[in-house]
């Protein structure tokens, strides 16, 4: 396997980690009504390649699923990151 592929998928279990972590933070936060995770860092979690796991955990813990911007969104950067690896996937092994 070459070892491009076994850091990629490193850090994509790292990222995805951290998104869940920082997801169910920032609801426990909202639900004691302390200092929040700012939108932002989230959106830049999703981006960065954490978005399944994100998505995925929003749904299950009901966290930010009122907002336009992260039902919509999330989903939108993870069909982005799926055809920029397809592409990339294409280009160098095929």
């Amino acid at each position: 396997m070459n070892i491009f592929v076994i850091i990629l998928a490193i850090y994509l279990i790292l990222i995805n980690l951290i998104a869940v972590i920082v997801t169910i933070y920032d609801k426990v936060c909202a639900v004691k009504r302390r200092w929040r995770v700012k939108e932002s860092t989230l959106l830049l979690l999703s981006v960065l390649g954490g978005s399944i796991c994100m998505y995925i955990t929003m749904l299950f813990i009901r966290h930010k699923t009122r907002h336009f911007k992260f039902m919509l969104g999330i989903p939108f950067i993870l069909i982005c990151q799926i055809i920029i690896a397809f592409l990339i996937w294409r280009y160098l092994y095929v």
